[in-house]
Order: structure tokens, then sequence, then C-alpha cells
């Protein structure tokens, strides 16, 4: 599953959110750092799977797209502990 959102943060901020987060908050199905660059990280954790990561700006903002088959409800808890990207008139 596929999961998009934005962010006020930096794609360094984004990455080392994820790495505590998929460490520590998801203790029964945890991830770690596996590959990374300036623009994805990629998480292995239980039975080989995989969590992958991507920013890119936006608009003034991080786009921060994330991809796995196994973690869907821990990325979507990660994406939504990130603040919003979204600029309120």
């Amino acid at each position: 599953m596929v999961f998009d959102t934005t962010t006020t943060l930096s794609a360094a901020e984004v990455f080392a959110r994820a790495k505590r987060f998929f460490a520590e908050r998801v203790p029964h199905s945890a991830a770690f750092p596996e590959r990374e660059g300036p623009g994805y990280l990629v998480l292995r954790g239980q039975g080989g799977e995989e969590v992958a990561l991507a920013v890119y700006p936006k608009g003034g903002a991080t786009h921060v797209r994330g991809s796995t088959l196994l973690f869907d409800q821990a990325v979507e808890r990660f994406l939504s502990t990130l603040p919003s990207g979204e600029r309120v008139a």
C-alpha cells in the first residue's frame, strides 16, 4: 500500500523521526534502516518486510510517500505524527 502526506519538516528530519518511530514505537514489528540516500530511506523489519519512504520538495513543503506490504498501519500512523505541510490561509 502507498501513503502520502506533506510536512514542514526537512527530508533529514523526516528520516530521523522514521528511524526512531519504527525502532521504538512499533516494538512488535520494528524495522531498522537498510539503505538510505538524500531522498529515500528503506527500513527492513519482521520477516524481511520492507518499508520504503521517499521525500521531495513540493510547493514550499516536503512531500512524503511511504510504501509497504505488511506495515500499513504503522506507516499510516507514522505519517500522521508529522507536522502538516498544508498552508492555512
